[in-house]
């Protein structure tokens, strides 16, 4: 496998500039954030949840996962349906249809319902497919020499998992438990509506109306598939498990109370944010397998770092701010490889399993976090290990399964700039 060509059978794609392509990236990122806002909507409240209702850490470690169960998996019908009815339409859907789980949430929380709550998140799950809308939506307006940038700009959409975090505890405060998700359900119907009438698709994009499982079985039947499955359900998977268990974890080991757990959560998502794109660029420019070998060997030394309790405000902020970066950088990196070696037609498909990936990467280590939780030492020992291992077992897979270029994709590019 090689960075700088795409699969054997399939032409590569033209090196064409779209005027437009800056605003519907605009569009499809701002369209990202408010789906993730809406998809992270009940960890930042685990706590509350926790107090009103009595659970255990198992039983909320459930109920901060759960969204993440359907959205991971939901990618990969969604990608799917992309290609075939464009960004568009299924950027509308997603938005749209995300809005009755969050009044679900909001009622199951009102009456303190843990069922009704834990139902409504498994339907929220539809907020998390937009990653599989956007990736193929952004890498048809994109040259393939800048596909790294698109998808990182595009990726930076997981900043409304800071958004959740930093705001959602305090617009409860402010405005009341009701209302805050009213506003967000709100926000939805609004994006849903400015994307509508406002994006494009690009008009290298043609609609793929093969039936989606052939579809879904070709894609799956690719190698470069499942190894990009692996490093994204690492990478990704780490930044959404950390995303959305840290207030708890938090709590637990530093006594934070739901507000300041959620302020420190969004300073982690916004540091993994501001590097996506960072990692998306550097791989346009210097190949992904480089900035993702970085990103995997900052996780491994940063895990184990944060498993030693570094005490104090700045060695802790400094630790959990650095292992954001390097998920962010990683997501940046390995997703910059799908939008240059799928075949055209195909980029929603392996998307979306990929993503899948990524986001089921994210639902498993909530529930060993919480079912490994050591609370006579209160120690989360066993969890952060097992985050070590992996991180070296993947490094050590970069660089033996996935061979580098010769040369930086992007070198030819820039001769021509």
């Amino acid at each position: 496998m090689t960075e700088s060509a795409p699969p054997t059978g399939t032409s590569a794609p033209a090196e064409t500039s779209h005027p437009g392509k800056g605003r519907n990236l605009a569009l499809a990122t701002a369209a990202s954030v408010t789906a993730f806002w809406a998809w992270n909507i009940v960890a930042p409240l685990g706590a509350r949840y926790t107090q009103e209702m009595g659970l255990n850490s198992t039983a909320t470690a459930v109920l901060v996962a759960m969204p993440i169960f359907v959205g991971s998996l939901g990618r990969i019908v969604v990608g799917a349906m992309t290609d075939r009815f464009g960004g568009r339409a299924m950027f509308t859907f997603v938005l749209l249809g995300s809005v009755p789980p969050v009044l679900l949430v909001a009622l199951g929380g009102t009456l303190g319902s843990y069922a009704l709550v834990l139902g409504a998140g498994l339907l929220l799950g539809v907020a998390g497919t937009v990653f599989a809308v956007g990736i193929p939506f952004v890498s048809a307006w994109y040259e393939p020499s800048r596909r790294g940038f698109a998808t990182g700009v595009f990726g930076a959409g997981m900043g409304g998992t800071a958004l959740a975090a930093f705001l959602t505890p305090r617009l409860v405060n402010w405005i009341g438990y009701l209302p805050t998700h009213l506003l967000i359900a709100g926000l939805l119907v609004v994006m849903g509506a400015v994307i509508w009438f406002n994006l494009k698709e690009s008009p290298d994009w043609h609609a793929n109306t093969a039936p989606v499982i052939p579809k879904l079985k070709d894609a799956a039947g690719l190698a470069v598939t499942w190894k990009l499955c692996f490093l994204y359900a690492l990478v990704f998977g780490g930044f959404v498990s950390f995303a959305t268990y840290l207030p708890t974890y938090l709590r637990d080991i530093y006594q934070f109370d739901p507000t300041a757990a959620g302020t420190r959560t969004a300073g982690f998502a916004l540091a993994a944010v501001l590097f996506r794109p960072i990692g998306g660029v550097l791989a346009d420019r210097i190949g992904s397998k480089p900035v993702v070998l970085s990103s995997l060997a900052g996780i491994a030394v940063l895990a184990f770092i944060v498993n030693l309790r570094p005490d104090g405000e700045i060695p802790a902020g400094l630790t959990f701010v650095a292992m954001a970066s390097a998920l962010g950088l990683g997501t940046g990196g390995v997703f910059a490889w799908v939008g240059r070696l799928a075949p055209a037609g195909k980029v929603g498909s392996i998307s979306g399993i990929v993503s899948a990936a990524g986001g089921m990467g994210g639902y498993f280590p909530p529930l060993v976090m919480g079912a490994t939780y050591n609370a006579a030492d209160n120690s989360y020992f066993i969890g952060l290990m097992l985050l070590v291992v992996t991180a070296v077992v993947a490094f050590v897979f970069t660089i033996v399964a996935i061979r580098s270029p010769k040369q930086p994709a992007r070198q030819g590019a820039l001769k021509g700039t």
